[in-house]
């Protein structure tokens, strides 16, 4: 089949997880769609400028990139077999790319 269903098997902030997982697959055979986006925006900064202030801090930019893994659904239970051979723990987190002030309870 040309085209098959693709199933998200982690979305999380956690690029390490993201890479070992990524290695797990590729060692077991399994062709997986590793990817990562930017979901923050981009706090305003002065004179009209686009650089986020948050990066500018002691540590210098901090990683809010949210990290993905998709299989091909026929593939999808040899891929979990084979992250937890390897020890791992895959996680969907469907509030990754919410607002940490937004997911905090309103009191």
């Amino acid at each position: 089949m040309f085209f098959e269903k693709k199933v998200t098997i982690f979305k999380k902030k956690d690029k390490e997880t993201w890479s070992q997982i990524k290695d797990a697959l590729k060692e077991a055979g399994i062709d997986a769609n590793a990817s990562h986006y930017f979901a923050d925006t981009v706090a305003a900064g002065g004179c009209g400028s686009k650089l986020d202030p948050r990066n500018f801090g002691a540590k210098g930019t901090i990683d809010r990139d949210i990290y993905v893994i998709k299989v091909k659904e026929a593939d999808q239970e040899a891929a979990l077999s084979a992250i937890r051979a390897k020890g791992l723990v895959t996680v969907v987190d469907e509030q990754a790319a919410v607002d940490a002030a937004l997911k905090r309870p309103l009191v």
